[in-house]
């Protein structure tokens, strides 16, 4: 597999050296659109599992053209409590309608003003550049709240908790290669980039009281407090300045009401219709909570790591043994059953499912059980192995 994840990620190291990012897809009419920025984070567990310094020497300053895209593209200053912070958030300059949904954005966007159609067209693809296309959480109404419809999307008017936490995290790994390769003074000034976004961070998108980091509007000047998987990015990110404030995203969650599913946490409790929204679980999305309570000091978070794993894999597991398949996202309802919503029919296969539960079984499969035996038994051996081989 190193063979395989080595020859990926030169492939996006040659677009970002195009671009100077990763491109929402390889057709040309994604050219002005970027995917989140996970490339560090690819380097990083491919030096890992390597320990290859001439091809990380070779990558840095890709990486590093990548990183000042966001930076110069993709950032927003705001003032609050009488300093200004820098954020990041996703933003097309592109105000046509997507190619490849093309019809769809004409007639969503039916009636509508000049410049309000071209600014929907523009936030629709901001919303495809998030990967979370699309959801409640870029809802925009006219009271400045997030219970619209698809067609008052505003992404480019929210900045994301997760996409913040991702760029903070991405900081500090390139401080660490800075440092692996014996470049100090870069490690340092990544190392104060990422506490400058933490300080950014904790004074406009957390909330002591309640215990999570919120999307931050532009548009109202203040956090939009529904619950989203994504409010508890800066966990498995690491970017907080007290431990105590991962404790409290624990209790956050407890008492969101997320936890009342068997299938998983909801990437929202909002019905919208939307396919990043109530009722779907997200494979990555899972796995983001799932590790980043895992490496918390208390045993309490480190259960809900466990039991959300158990979860999740007894998930997949009914599923796969209902419609003898994988699903890219999952219903939180019911005793096992593929997602929906959006604007196509939900995928089989799949990439991220697939790395998710072959993560889960390994660090989990010696105590996770599925029905009243445990799943390192013969019974998911058909699961392992469907896995193992979509994977190969």
């Amino acid at each position: 597999m190193t063979e395989t994840a080595y020859g990926m990620i030169q492939n996006f190291l040659f677009l970002v050296n195009r671009y100077g990012f990763v491109p929402n897809g390889g057709r040309i009419y994604y050219e002005r659109r970027s995917q989140p920025p996970f490339l560090p984070l690819m380097v990083e567990s491919y030096y890992e599992a390597t320990k290859d310094q001439r091809f990380l020497r070779e990558a840095l300053p890709v990486l590093e053209k990548e990183y000042e895209f966001w930076m110069q593209n993709r950032s927003v200053a705001v003032a609050a409590s009488g300093s200004e912070h820098v954020l990041n958030r996703y933003n097309v300059d592109a105000d046509l309608p997507r190619p490849e949904s093309y019809t769809d954005d004409l007639e969503l966007a039916e009636g509508l003003p000049d410049e309000l159609r071209q600014r929907l067209w523009m936030d629709l693809k901001a919303g495809a550049e998030s990967g979370w296309d699309f959801t409640s959480r870029w809802f925009v109404n006219g009271s400045g709240h997030n219970d619209g419809t698809l067609r008052e999307t505003r992404t480019s008017q929210i900045l994301p908790a997760d996409l913040n936490a991702l760029l903070c995290r991405n900081e500090r790994t390139l401080a660490s290669f800075h440092r692996l390769l014996g470049n100090g003074e870069s490690a340092a000034q990544y190392d104060q980039a990422a506490v400058r976004r933490t300080e950014a961070m904790e004074a406009l998108l957390w909330d002591a009281e309640r215990g999570a980091w919120f999307d931050y509007s532009l548009v109202t000047r203040s956090k939009h407090l529904e619950f989203y998987a994504s409010n508890l990015a800066p966990v498995w990110a690491r970017c907080y300045s007290q431990p105590a404030m991962g404790e409290k995203a624990v209790q956050y969650l407890k008492g969101s009401g997320a936890l009342n599913f068997p299938n998983g946490v909801p990437t929202s409790l909002r019905e919208s219709g939307q396919q990043w929204d109530y009722p779907n679980a997200w494979p990555p999305l899972q796995h983001m909570l799932i590790e980043g309570f895992s490496k918390l000091a208390s045993e309490d978070a480190k259960k809900l790591a466990s039991d959300l794993a158990q979860r999740w894999i007894k998930t997949n597991w009914l599923a796969y043994e209902k419609y003898e398949a994988m699903f890219e996202k999952y219903d939180v309802n019911g005793d096992g059953k593929p997602g929906g919503g959006g604007e196509y029919e939900v995928q089989l296969g799949f990439g991220w499912t697939n790395g998710v539960a072959l993560q889960l079984l390994d660090q989990y499969g010696a105590t996770l059980t599925s029905g009243g035996r445990r799943v390192c038994s013969d019974l998911l051996l058909p699961l392992v192995v469907s896995v193992a081989l979509m994977l190969q």
